[in-house]
């Protein structure tokens, strides 16, 4: 059987030996690892064939992961040149600033085991990625800017999958397909089967064609949920990240809904991690309600720290140079939607115009341009025009020109003596033209989901295995709180998607 087909009205008595809930990333990984344990796997997709792939396919590919110098991405990157390597500055980034990052940037909530194991098989895994088919390249247009006629890298993060998002779900897809792993789409998991003891048997699953629906009971000696979170879901999200949180963008598939955690919790999982918390980003305010395959990630506004961003109240609310951007954006979508009318604007002058990421240059953008700072405010739709115009005079006033701006490192120039002071990348708004492009929230992936152990099986709320249930990806709960390093959800996902396809088949097929 091809990884895309599925029988009309499936054997009831047909038995796989792993059963995988998700098609993105995390659960691609998961079927692939349990291949090789020797299961026979089946995949399911929620989503149809045109819309499959999970949030995976919506990322622009950038995977964050532990390595000791250039040789290590050469290995990744056979396609890396001498010429290359020698006008970059690549840098390193060991195992230790990989895990010093997680505890700082999550402030030290998350768990300890689950960032080892993220940590320490990071590099593994890429690998065992490419030998899949996957392929790599330096992200050098979004993580590294040519100063003097050498890129440098910063923040950990120098690596992207080829084709982003789209050909990362591609490249698994094909590996599925070689090996022969059943793939159904338009297949909703409903629940999961179990015995007298509550160890899985089995799951049930909705299946949609253009006859209707039908619910079939598929046996199986493991479950991989692998479905991601809950962020499509404006139900949950009111309920667990708070009020206003229904008025947010998904930046994603709209078929994350939370039913794998339904599923688990259903059966006496543990909840586990940071239920009221997500990542959510700066978001192109007219985007529409979820993400749209057709522009991807391009609807993201990712490059704040150059520039300064105003409320409704004409008011500066958050440091745009806090930190470099992959370790600050998942948090600022949160930070914009509770400000009124849950919108902001982001401003620049042609100064650092051309550091604007390409998302900046797309049609479907809603940006004003100005000659002049006072015409730029008064066209910035819902802001409080003379405010504004106050803010950034102050703002101006208050940088310190003595310092050199220099956007690959954390440089220090800043202002002094705000209500909010911009610490790096502080450059005044004052060389026409202008431009400001209005932003929303971006709500990516919830982080709230279920606890696992070091195996990648689920556990119940006496803290005990469920045999035979394992998880992966956006619904393991524990690993980001608050905020996350940019690039560590791909890696993450695939990560904790090996590991627990690796446990099911270990555990089935014995």
């Amino acid at each position: 059987m091809n990884a895309t087909d599925r029988p009309t009205v499936p054997d009831p008595a047909e038995r796989y030996d792993v059963v995988v809930v998700g098609a993105g990333n995390a659960a691609m990984c998961a079927a692939l690892a349990a291949f090789e344990g020797g299961a026979r796997v089946l995949v399911l997709e929620r989503a149809p064939e045109a819309e499959a792939g999970g949030n995976s396919r919506f990322t622009a590919g950038a995977i964050r992961f532990a390595y000791d110098g250039v040789d290590d991405l050469r290995a990744l990157m056979p396609d890396l040149t001498d010429a290359e390597v020698e006008t970059t500055d690549f840098g390193s980034y060991p195992e230790e600033d990989f895990y010093a990052d997680l505890g700082r940037i999550t402030d030290y909530r998350c768990d300890p085991d689950l960032a080892d194991t993220l940590v320490s098989r990071s590099k593994g895994t890429l690998m065992w990625m490419a030998g899949h088919g996957v392929r790599f390249a330096p992200i050098w247009g979004r993580q590294a800017f040519k100063v003097d006629g050498r890129f440098t890298f910063w923040g950990g993060l120098t690596v992207e999958t080829v084709g982003g998002g789209e050909g990362l779900v591609e490249s698994l897809r094909a590996a599925l397909s070689r090996n022969r792993i059943d793939l159904w789409h338009e297949a909703a998991a409903q629940s999961l089967v179990t015995d007298e003891s509550r160890a899985i048997r089995g799951i049930r699953v909705r299946l949609r064609s253009t006859q209707g629906s039908h619910t079939v009971e598929i046996g199986c000696g493991a479950v991989v949920l692998a479905a991601g979170g809950f962020q499509a879901n404006a139900e949950w999200r009111t309920r667990y990240l708070g009020p206003g949180w229904d008025l947010a963008k998904v930046r994603g598939t709209r078929f994350n809904t939370g039913d794998g955690i339904a599923m688990a919790l259903d059966i006496g999982a543990m909840p586990y991690g940071n239920w009221s918390g997500a990542h959510a980003v700066a978001w192109e305010y007219n985007a529409p309600e979820f993400g749209d395959l057709a522009v991807g990630d391009a609807f993201q506004k990712h490059s704040y720290p150059f520039g300064i961003v105003l409320n409704q109240d004409g008011e500066r609310f958050v440091d745009e140079g806090a930190d470099f951007r992959n370790y600050t954006y998942a948090r600022y979508g949160r930070e914009i939607l509770a400000q009124p009318g849950h919108s902001a604007w982001q401003v620049f002058d042609a100064s650092t115009d051309h550091l604007l990421r390409d998302e900046y240059r797309i049609r479907q953008v809603t940006k004003v341009t100005a000659d002049s700072i006072e015409e730029l405010c008064a066209r910035m739709e819902d802001v409080h025009t003379e405010r504004a115009l106050a803010t950034i005079g102050e703002f101006n006033a208050a940088v310190d020109r003595s310092v050199p701006f220099d956007p690959n490192v954390l440089d220090g120039r800043r202002t002094a003596g705000l209500a909010v002071d911009k610490t790096n990348w502080a450059m005044p708004i004052e060389d026409p033209p202008f431009a400001a492009y209005r932003v929303g929230c971006g709500l990516t992936f919830t982080f709230g989901g279920l606890r696992i152990d070091e195996t990648g099986c689920v556990m119940d709320t006496d803290l005990a295995p469920i045999r035979g249930l394992y998880a992966a990806g956006e619904l393991v709960g524990g690993l980001f709180y608050g905020n996350y390093p940019g690039g560590s959800g791909l890696s993450a996902g695939a990560v904790f998607g090996r590991l627990a396809g690796t446990s099911a088949a270990a555990h089935a097929v014995r």
